[in-house]
């Protein structure tokens, strides 16, 4: 059984930088493909990166650029780093495995 726990979350102004962290437990994690999402208030959940198993990367139009996904699978980490954050990013963002979400960690980009 997998976990995820988020932390990292808070508040910042435009173009700023915020580094999420999700801390998993289990087994197996390093051939998992892992990823963020967020949700904004009365939106839908939605895809901001993924890196697999081996570290290959994919984002979100919206957040290429600007965030960094990685992982560290000895210590079964995974990062989301945000820079140049805009409000439009504002949202509840969720550490992903395809056998479990974490709690969610609020980000707030506001002046």
């Amino acid at each position: 059984q997998v976990q995820l726990v988020e932390s990292g979350g808070g508040l910042v102004q435009p173009g700023g930088s915020l580094r999420l962290s999700c801390a998993a437990s289990g087994s197996f994690f390093s051939i998992y493909t892992m990823g963020w999402y967020r949700q904004a208030p009365g939106k839908q959940r939605e895809l901001v990166a993924t890196i697999t198993g081996g570290g290959a990367t994919n984002y979100a139009d919206s957040v290429q650029g600007r965030f960094t996904i990685s992982r560290d699978n000895a210590k079964k980490m995974v990062y989301l780093q945000m820079n140049s954050l805009k409000p439009e990013d504002t949202a509840v963002y969720y550490c992903w495995a395809p056998v479990a979400w974490g709690q969610g960690t609020q980000v707030t980009v506001s002046s």
